[in-house]
């Protein structure tokens, strides 16, 4: 390998991102590193003006092309307009980063059909479609790949929120069966699962809990930043990680291994 193949390069290919969930937590910071190394960005969020503030704010800091696109997940129907409206606004595109997400609290007892769609065609379902219809656009721009925003919750399960779970555990799935289709085509994918990362949905969690709740069974006994999940997205959608599919990266600061209590 020459000198050159090492130079680096977070930067490439230089084609534009979807992030879904873009405009807060761990869509927002994936968006932010990728911009940072100049990649368009196209920040899709349920909150169309939020995202579109957000995405305001990357230009100026940034000086690359970012568009902000309101979307609701659940909807199907919204997805070619919105596909056609990131194209338009940023070039070709070459990456999707599925971060959206609802977070259900209501054990086993609060499953109810409404909440269990709203879980699985929030995380799940829309990954699998969104791959679909990206496909072509993927296949024909080199270096194209996905990243799906798991979470550890799929590999130790929690007793509060099972369809967050389960359909945690479906994607990291569902990540191994496309690899196997994309890979035809040149396209990566993998998954990142966080563990507690310090988003708004976690704020709210820790507000509540005891002091050092969660850090006392964190080998690195601090909660993560979005911006330590937003660095790995990166890499995942760059060349520095061409040679890298169907895989789970845990970035969790030691929590599934820690026997700590």
């Amino acid at each position: 390998m020459s000198t050159q193949d090492l130079a680096p390069s977070l930067g490439a290919p230089g084609t534009a991102v979807i992030i879904t969930g873009g405009a807060s937590g761990i869509g927002l910071a994936s968006a932010q590193a990728l911009a940072a190394v100049g990649r368009p960005v196209a920040l899709w969020d349920i909150n169309g003006a939020k995202a579109a503030e957000q995405a305001a704010a990357i230009r100026d800091a940034h000086g690359v092309k970012a568009a902000g696109v309101a979307i609701d997940l659940t909807g199907l129907d919204a997805y070619a307009d919105a596909i056609a409206a990131s194209r338009e606004a940023l070039g070709p595109l070459g990456g999707l980063v599925h971060s959206a997400g609802v977070v259900d609290q209501g054990s086993l007892e609060g499953i109810t059909e409404e909440s269990w769609a709203a879980g699985i065609n929030t995380h799940l379902r829309p990954l699998a479609l969104l791959t679909q219809k990206l496909h072509a656009d993927f296949a024909a721009n080199p270096g194209s790949a996905i990243v799906a925003i798991t979470s550890i919750n799929a590999t130790l399960g929690n007793a509060v929120n099972p369809i967050y779970t389960a359909a945690k555990g479906g994607m990291l799935s569902l990540v191994r069966s496309l690899a196997d289709r994309l890979a035809r085509d040149g396209i990566r994918i993998n998954s990142v699962s966080p563990g507690q990362i310090m988003t708004p949905m976690v704020r709210a969690a820790v507000d509540h809990l005891p002091p050092g709740f969660f850090e006392k069974r964190i080998l690195l006994e601090r909660l993560g930043l979005p911006e330590e999940i937003g660095r790995v997205v990166r890499f995942l959608l760059s060349r520095e990680a061409s040679y890298v599919t169907a895989a789970e990266f845990v970035v969790d600061g030691g929590n599934i291994s820690s026997q700590r209590g």
